[in-house]
């Protein structure tokens, strides 16, 4: 009997924290401690390629050894003096397997130019917090750190240690990708039985939440070079042969070209669950297309970008070059492809294709880097009990979804590495500006998602 008390006081006490969590922002003491962080990430500029991740690591690391963190606890290491990663452990009873929790703090370049605003402040308008990393990916560094924070500060004891990580060079990969190197070098540091990270976000249309997204898989990236090379010549002495003629050919056959549609174990399940919410005629493709109707796939990819890009690879041009002289002919002509392949297809795959479309000899095809595709994390009924239920107390109706998503994440070196990894944030959004001009996120969607994640880790962290 006294058992049963306990239990039910243990169950009582979650719920009403749940629900405290789930009709108010956090409390104001953390709701500024959050901001605070947040704004100084933000301020720091650690674009992949003229920045540096370091200065952030180490503002972190400060920060955490003020609230009391051990030293011995926080470790600030990398590839690259200017490309550090900081990793804190927050040591629980040890009764389960670790849970990291991962983000980057490098960021795609932004320039002021480019920006009605300086990229690198923290600017509030509009209900909007603006600046680079916004969304993608200091938002959820500056949540899992004030988290942290507040876990300490109230005494919490989770079953498993709880290890932020946060990283260098997921924008851009190459030598100082901060999970690469960590896996490689100090796997000891991360190891866990499975990590949150982002690429889940919160779907909205037309201002209303629909869906809570976790990501579960992703698609992987090839970067091809199509180059046409050429005698050249004086340009008052045009002849039919021209390299960029040859190669804009080339691309316009490809531009017209579309893989198969294909769903997996994932999409299945996006499409099920999402059937559920959507109007007629969509939740009845939505249906046969889970069911393997191609049909239907067919019809769901040519009314949604997203979709389409769901259901099957995608190769777009993003880069050109060519010519040498105003008044020469060109001797060479260039253009970068790029990638989104789904993770059943071999790279082997996409070469041909692209050399059966492209369809001519003189066109050369050439992969430009390394590739790999990573399996998907398996379905946790945990996490997506967690996820549902906390979802569905915060935002009544919205469901958490399981999606493949189709940039690209570190959540796909973890994966091969045998560390299951779910995106996920809370965060909703309604105009994703990730690695655009004026990135942004809603103030009060960032606040909440901060919640969310608190709730949903306590959750996943106790018995």
């Amino acid at each position: 009997m006294l058992m049963k008390h306990l239990l039910y006081a243990s169950a009582l006490s979650a719920f009403l924290s749940l629900s405290a969590s789930s009709i108010t922002l956090p409390p104001p003491e953390y709701q500024k401690l959050t901001h605070d962080i947040y704004k100084q990430l933000i301020e720091i500029n650690t674009s992949y390629s003229t920045g540096a991740t370091t200065p952030a690591a180490q503002a972190v690391a400060e920060r955490l050894k003020a609230e009391g963190f051990q030293a011995s606890d926080i470790q600030v290491l990398g590839a690259a003096p200017h490309k550090m990663n900081v990793v804190v452990r927050y040591h629980g009873t040890g009764q389960r397997k670790p849970l990291l929790l991962l983000a980057h703090l490098d960021v795609v370049e932004a320039k002021r130019s480019d920006w009605s605003m300086d990229p690198f402040l923290l600017t509030e308008k509009d209900g909007f917090f603006y600046g680079r990393g916004t969304i993608d990916d200091k938002a959820q560094a500056a949540i899992w750190i004030a988290n942290l924070i507040r876990y300490k500060r109230e005494g919490f004891k989770p079953d498993r240690d709880l290890i932020v990580a946060l990283t260098a060079d997921e924008e851009g990969g190459g030598p100082y990708n901060g999970v690469v190197w960590l896996l490689k070098n100090h796997r000891d540091l991360i190891d866990a039985e499975f990590c949150l990270n982002e690429g889940g976000w919160g779907y909205m249309a037309d201002g209303k939440r629909v869906s809570n997204n976790v990501q579960v898989s992703e698609k992987y990236v090839g970067n091809y070079r199509l180059e046409v090379k050429n005698k050249g010549g004086h340009s008052s002495l045009p002849v039919p042969d021209n390299a960029i003629y040859r190669l804009a050919e080339a691309l316009v056959r490809l531009s017209k070209y579309n893989f198969p549609v294909q769903t997996n174990e994932v999409t299945k399940a996006f499409l099920e669950q999402m059937a559920k919410i959507q109007p007629e005629p969509v939740s009845s493709q939505m249906k046969a297309a889970a069911a393997g109707s191609t049909d239907a796939m067919e019809k769901l990819s040519a009314g949604s970008t997203q979709l389409n890009a769901t259901l099957r690879t995608t190769c777009v041009a993003t880069m050109l070059d060519g010519g040498h002289a105003l008044n020469a002919l060109p001797q060479t002509a260039g253009a970068m492809v790029n990638c989104r392949i789904l993770p059943e297809m071999k790279p082997e795959e996409v070469l041909a294709t692209l050399k059966k479309v492209v369809a001519d000899e003189q066109v050369s095809i050439t992969v430009t880097q390394d590739m790999e595709a990573g399996p998907p994390s398996p379905m946790r009924p945990d996490l997506f009990r967690a996820a549902s239920r906390i979802t569905d107390s915060m935002w009544p109706g919205v469901l958490a979804i399981p999606t493949m998503v189709m940039g690209a994440t570190d959540g796909l070196y973890l994966r091969s590495a045998g560390i299951p990894t779910y995106g996920i944030q809370g965060i909703f959004i309604d105009d994703f500006r990730a690695h655009g001009r004026d990135e942004r996120v809603g103030i009060n969607d960032f606040y909440e998602g901060s919640v969310f994640l608190y709730e949903l880790v306590k959750s996943l962290a106790q018995n």
